[in-house]
């Protein structure tokens, strides 16, 4: 009477649920878990994986600033310490740029010359999978020491201008220079630089071809010309 009544009886565990197995069977293979990105996401963000390069990132150029500041105290040379603050500006151009932006954040910026004599300037941007990728921490030290200091040694520049310590002028131009160049060759990777140099560049070949070839065909067509008369 009850299965003229209301059909097929379904078992108790599945009506004490509510739902048909088919829904039951939906339910699990909906459900996806993934701890691989959390683990990889928790390295990024707690975890420095090149300690000697974070280092050297910020020792070579606080130290510039720390010795500008201090040199006196330790020397009364002026050359000596013109000479020191230099080379330790230029440690930190040469690690920065070749070392330090390609670890920390896979950034990379160079000079190149072609075979013809032509200099080319190229950006890149390192595209690499996420578990080999910079951690955030890495990358907040890599753009805060690429910024704050060419910032602080423009201020040295206003300060020796308004002191009139016009001696001290030409390493603050300096300082100014390396450092600004790092920071604008990593700007224009992390901008996509390559990219927009790449299509200004074939605009500019395009554009300059143009006449190239217009004076090719004006000059195979007065050749032919030229050879149609004197056939005649």
């Amino acid at each position: 009477a009850a299965g003229a009544a209301g059909g097929p009886r379904l078992p108790r565990a599945l009506r004490a649920d509510g739902l048909p197995p088919q829904a039951l069977v939906d339910d699990t293979e909906d459900v996806s878990l993934d701890f691989g990105s959390e683990e990889e996401l928790a390295l990024r963000k707690a975890r420095i994986r090149h300690p000697l390069a974070t280092f050297f990132h910020l020792f070579f150029r606080v130290s510039a600033i720390v010795t500008y500041l201090f040199c006196d105290w330790f020397s009364n040379s002026f050359v000596a310490c013109f000479v020191t603050i230099l080379l330790l500006l230029s440690f930190d151009f040469w690690s920065v740029k070749n070392v330090t932006g390609r670890l920390l954040v896979g950034l990379r910026w160079w000079n190149q010359i072609d075979e013809d004599g032509k200099s080319h300037w190229v950006f890149e941007a390192k595209r690499v999978p996420t578990i080999a990728a910079s951690t955030e921490a890495e990358a907040r030290i890599f753009w805060l020491g690429l910024i704050i200091c060419p910032v602080i040694w423009t201020m040295f520049f206003f300060s020796t201008l308004f002191s009139l310590k016009l001696k001290w002028l030409a390493l603050v131009i300096a300082g100014i220079s390396l450092q600004t160049a790092n920071l604008y060759g990593y700007i224009h990777c992390k901008l996509g630089g390559q990219k927009t140099i790449s299509r200004v560049t074939s605009r500019l070949f395009g554009t300059t071809d143009v006449p190239k070839r217009q004076s090719r065909r004006i000059a195979e067509d007065g050749t032919e010309d030229h050879g149609q008369t004197g056939t005649r």
